[in-house]
């Protein structure tokens, strides 16, 4: 089993996102032996936002690529091989501005690949990257989660949930730490929320190492 274990926050030590993606990966080497963890630091080497170059890997291969196209389409193919081979991904995302990290968008606009993770149908687009685990570590300042206006002004969680849906991905789990600039009181309770989330994950991927191995 592979999991890919990706931070976004720019924020260092002092992130949350980053804490809690650590947790999470931990919970899941503990719970299988075999596991194989590849880590990608975005916020430390961020592939480029979409250009004429990056754009390359639209194009079917070619000697008329320029040299930046082809380097660009060597790093698009390294990252989105790396997320197709991963059984589970593990992400910090933290709420930046009502949405994610631009370094995050730029790796996703990197692995959204017709061919490789989606393809257009007569009937619509279809997922190509099913069968994986999403687990995304959420971190907010503010609390957006329980009042109707707060969801609607959050593009976070939701666009996270809509792009890896659109991938073909139905297992998307989020762990959520929000309130965190709302005082001492409400962050230690959002840390204490997001504490209960990995533990249960933990036990959910001890069942499922159990039937695994049972089967």
């Amino acid at each position: 089993m592979k999991l890919l274990h990706i931070d976004s926050s720019v924020s260092g030590s002092n992130s949350i996102s980053r804490q809690l993606t650590a947790r999470i990966a931990d919970q899941w080497r503990n719970a299988h032996a075999e596991l194989e963890v590849e880590y990608l630091d975005l916020a430390a080497d961020a592939p480029n936002h979409l250009s004429q170059e990056s754009l390359g890997f639209r194009l079917p291969p070619s000697d008329a690529l320029s040299e930046a196209q082809k380097r660009e389409n060597a790093l698009s193919e390294a990252l989105v091989s790396q997320f197709l081979d991963a059984d589970v991904v593990v992400i910090g995302a933290p709420l930046y501005n009502f949405s994610i990290p631009s370094q995050l968008k730029a790796w996703i606009d990197r692995i959204a690949q017709a061919g490789r993770t989606f393809k257009y149908t007569e009937q619509g687009p279809v997922g190509l990257a099913g069968g994986k685990t999403v687990i995304v570590a959420s971190s907010r300042g503010g609390i957006y989660s329980t009042s109707e206006a707060g969801r609607a002004m959050e593009h976070q969680e939701s666009y996270l949930q809509i792009v890896f849906g659109f991938f073909g991905i139905n297992d998307v789990r989020f762990v959520r730490a929000e309130g965190l600039n709302m005082g001492e009181a409400t962050k230690a309770e959002a840390l204490a929320g997001a504490e209960r989330s990995i533990q249960a994950l933990q036990l959910e991927a001890a069942n499922e190492n159990q039937a695994a191995a049972a089967a």
